[in-house]
């Protein structure tokens, strides 16, 4: 079967193909345009993200057909996010996917985003085994969630504010660092202390998150102290931050008996994160594992795995399914 994926949950098109036989999983293409327009904002504007979607989607999926030496009526499956993310975004995909799966008279399915990067761990792990938690990281999302099994899931804790991606992202623009700030905040800490600036740790009952009390304190330190070092007040923030996400996955890892802890999303591409991770869960026989860089920001090859799964357990869906903007659960 070979199954398109369609990714414009956010500010990234992304078009990717997937062949699946009954011994492997081959991902042919997976493309993705990054909107560069947004940095001058600061922040994803999403009217912006949405003309841009229009104007990429149909060029990046005929580069996905020609990298995967493929044409569009080669095409078994159209998989494409229906959220969460941004409205306007997520239904130039999914309207695309639905004609385009009416054009090659193929089956379509929509997809959860959140879904997507949980199986992307599946992808490069195969073998990963269950049940096991799932930590999913980004701009938009902080989700623990224990995955029983295939399609069983319990969400253990979410962020009761920021998202973790997120609070990287305001701390950077604090700092006058570019956006997306998260891997230059990532890069200045390499070089700062992280015990010279005094910021608090979160306190959060059970296995939520809070991002957005850091994240002021670094408000109030940085017009306290107009002296202040970039590169420490970096090293902190994010001690603080991996120190949250450790304490809740350790917890959880313990009460449920999980010997495997899958990481994904955008901020799993930060190394210090996964190294503090590996490190102390290793000490628990915990084994922990990242999806490749190019699986673990929104990606289409997630999106197809995700969709081909799904049709067949449920089937396809219909053409009139609707996008939503908020996660509510799977």
């Amino acid at each position: 079967m070979i199954v398109l994926g369609i990714e414009t949950s956010c500010d990234e098109t992304s078009a990717g193909l997937l062949q699946v036989t009954r011994k492997h999983k081959e991902i042919l293409s997976n493309i993705t345009a990054s909107q560069l327009a947004h940095s001058k904002f600061g922040g994803v504007v999403p009217e912006i993200a949405a003309r841009a979607h229009i104007r990429l989607v149909v060029p990046i999926t005929k580069l996905a057909l020609e990298v995967s030496k493929k044409s569009f009526g080669d095409i078994d499956l159209v998989a494409a996010t229906r959220g969460p993310g941004l409205l306007g975004a997520l239904l130039v995909g999914l309207s695309f996917a639905k004609a385009l799966s009416l054009a090659c008279r193929c089956p379509f399915i929509g997809v959860n985003h959140l879904e997507g990067h949980l199986l992307s761990i599946n992808l490069d792990h195969p073998d990963l085994g269950y049940p096991y938690l799932s930590l999913i990281i980004s701009g938009g999302h902080t989700e623990l969630i224990l995955v029983r099994k295939k399609f069983d899931y319990q969400i253990l804790g979410s962020t009761l504010d920021d998202a973790c991606g997120e609070a990287f992202d305001k701390v950077a623009k604090m700092l006058k660092l570019p956006y997306p700030g998260g891997p230059y905040v990532e890069q200045l800490a390499l070089q700062g202390e992280d015990e010279a600036v005094g910021l608090p740790v979160p306190k959060v009952d059970g296995y939520n998150f809070s991002f957005s009390g850091l994240k002021t304190a670094v408000l109030y330190y940085v017009k306290k102290h107009p002296r202040y070092r970039k590169r420490d007040v970096c090293a902190r923030f994010q001690k603080v931050v991996v120190d949250l996400l450790v304490q809740k996955v350790t917890k959880a890892a313990v009460e449920f008996s999980c010997r495997r802890l899958g990481i994904a999303g955008g901020v799993s591409a930060n190394r210090y994160l996964t190294e503090r991770m590996t490190r102390e869960l290793g000490r628990l026989g915990i084994e922990v594992v990242v999806p490749s860089i190019g699986l673990s920001t929104d990606n289409a090859a997630m999106i197809a795995y995700c969709g081909y799964e799904r049709f067949l357990k449920f089937g396809p869906s219909s053409l009139n399914l609707p996008a939503f903007a908020r996660f509510e659960g799977f």
